[in-house]
């Protein structure tokens, strides 16, 4: 897995305000707020959003997004993904996540089904199998009306499995998405530095 220039992002409160965050021209980069939500819902599930904007094209965005197997590449704790099979705008991915948590490697594996909107900048996926009772949410990227920067919000509804406690791992979930979102903006920034 390729290192982020992500500057101890763990240690981070990634709720409304300005955050620091590495990009390729500098090490630190005093930014725009990254917008977060949480909401506890029935029986241990999550529903969590996380939104940014960017001076990456809605394009660009998307071409980062589905580039399905080398998301592994950039996005944090993705140990592996690979594409399973594609018909039409739908994608089956299984996707392998690890990390440290609590001192204890973490695994999780799902097999999620995607459907790409392209006209709308949005990509849809909900589970088909795995380690979570549900895992579902959006990638929605809309071009903001002055032309010089994108929307990028990520969402998602997570419930754990019996056994799996969300309300511990909840705020690792929360930094994981900024993480998530962040490497997605690096990586399109590094690809539009290319170009």
């Amino acid at each position: 897995m390729q290192p982020l220039l992500v500057v101890a992002l763990q240690d981070l409160q990634p709720r409304s305000g300005s955050v620091l965050i590495a990009s390729p021209e500098s090490v630190s980069v005093k930014r725009q707020a990254i917008e977060q939500t949480m909401e506890r819902l029935p029986h241990g599930a999550r529903r969590l959003a996380v939104q940014l904007r960017t001076p990456i094209k809605e394009s660009l965005l998307w071409d980062v997004l589905t580039d399905y197997d080398k998301l592994s590449e950039f996005i944090p704790n993705l140990a592996s993904s690979s594409v399973l099979e594609r018909t039409g705008n739908r994608v089956r991915l299984n996707q392998v996540g690890s990390q440290q948590l609590l001192g204890l490697r973490f695994s999780a594996q799902v097999q999620l089904e995607l459907v790409e909107h392209r006209a709308e900048g949005q990509l849809q996926f909900h589970l088909l199998k795995g380690d979570f009772r549900r895992f579902e949410g959006n990638w929605i990227m809309r071009e903001l009306a002055e032309g010089t920067s994108t929307s990028l919000l990520y969402e998602l509804t997570v419930q754990g499995c019996i056994g799996m406690p969300v309300a511990l791992i909840e705020q690792r979930l929360r930094d994981d998405l900024t993480a998530n979102l962040l490497a997605v903006e690096m990586e399109g920034l590094r690809r539009q530095s290319l170009v």
